[in-house]
């Protein structure tokens, strides 16, 4: 049975810094284009990060990059994001999802964790 389960959510202020972690089941992620994606109250789902299996490159959508870093553990079957700076506008329910990146629909997304940027 394939499971995503994220956890690490919280409630920061801006220039806080967090670490989302996504623990993956019934599929080795290493083996998969992995994602992180979020959806803010009202809009629609957006993708955030994706990180390519065998090679480790990275992608991030424009208003992360250099504030957040994707990355890997094979031997937990685990994904993380790294989020520092956080801004109000990143705001959202967070989730990793196995697909291209970008993409309109994934093969499979966690319920996700909630991350609030505010002072």
């Amino acid at each position: 049975q394939v499971q995503l389960v994220e956890s690490g959510g919280d409630m920061v202020q801006p220039g806080g810094s967090l670490r989302l972690s996504c623990v993956v089941s019934g599929f080795t992620v290493g083996a998969h284009v992995m994602n992180w994606v979020r959806q803010a109250p009202g809009k629609g789902l957006e993708w955030v990060a994706a990180i390519n299996p065998g090679s480790d490159r990275t992608w991030y959508t424009e208003s992360v990059q250099g504030r957040f870093i994707m990355s890997r553990d094979d031997a937990k079957n685990m994904l993380y994001l790294q989020m520092n700076d956080l801004k109000p506008e990143d705001t959202a329910l967070y989730s990793c999802a196995r697909g291209p990146p970008a993409a309109a629909r994934y093969e499979y997304r966690g319920q996700g964790t909630q991350v609030t940027v505010s002072s």
